[in-house]
């Protein structure tokens, strides 16, 4: 069984708005069913989970309902950080998955998720018990002390940029976030990094530079040109019968 984990427990300060950025609505449809919509339509995915702001749980279901999102099967408290969002989610999901099914976290303010990228990270989880969405750096990269200045670059072919969604058999995704939770880590930035502070080596999968998540309200414009760039390929490779 594969379930995808959304998280959605953030308020989204950043975009200084009056909603949660996953809730904002983008040619009246809110950031957040973009997402599940990917995962409703992928037939990999069995199930979906979401971990929520409070306050929100209703209408999130109520989103959902109109748009046809039937794999939404659960729907939990989001927590303090990502990091206590997710397990949440893992606890609720005890009685539910076995040690070997998927789960794959990802990100609500991503929107742009594609079925190759869910795909790919799906069967990477399955090969070696984790697959991260991820792509090689492009960009030059320097260490700096103070955010002013610096003096030494990393070789960005050593670097990998890591994204969501991210996949890992359940059993081990569990306990990574029980043992967490006992040696006081407590704020991991993604599951990923939580890991690998219990030395654990990850793998990864297929990642796109569209893959955006949307934190400003820059982002947003970025989304919705990508979006219709999508929605214009769509419509140029549909035939019509004459």
């Amino acid at each position: 069984m594969n379930i995808a984990l959304i998280l959605a427990g953030g308020s989204g300060s950043r975009t200084a708005q009056s909603v949660p950025k996953q809730f904002i609505s983008i040619d009246e449809k809110p950031v957040i069913i973009y997402t599940l919509e990917a995962f409703q339509n992928h037939p990999e995915v069995d199930g979906i989970i979401v971990s929520c702001i409070d306050g929100w749980h209703d209408v999130l279901r109520g989103y959902a309902s109109a748009a046809g999102i039937g794999k939404l099967r659960w729907v939990v408290d989001g927590g303090e950080n990502g990091q206590a969002s997710a397990r949440n989610a893992l606890l609720a999901l005890e009685t539910v998955c076995k040690e070997d099914d998927i789960i794959i976290i990802h990100d609500a303010v991503r929107p742009m998720i594609s079925e190759k990228i869910i795909t790919d990270c799906i069967a990477k989880a399955e090969k070696y018990g984790s697959g991260l969405s991820a792509i090689q750096c492009q960009e030059t990269i320097m260490l700096t002390e103070n955010g002013k200045c610096g003096h030494a670059g990393i070789d960005r072919n050593d670097i990998m940029h890591v994204q969501t969604p991210q996949a890992y058999r359940y059993g081990r995704v569990l306990w990574a976030h029980k043992e967490a939770l006992k040696r006081g880590i407590t704020n991991a930035v993604y599951t990923n990094t939580l890991m690998m502070e219990l030395g654990e080596e990850l793998y990864f999968s297929c990642g796109s530079n569209k893959n955006i998540k949307i934190t400003t309200l820059e982002d947003i414009d970025i989304f919705k040109a990508l979006y219709a760039t999508k929605r214009d390929a769509w419509l140029k490779t549909k035939t019509v019968d004459v």
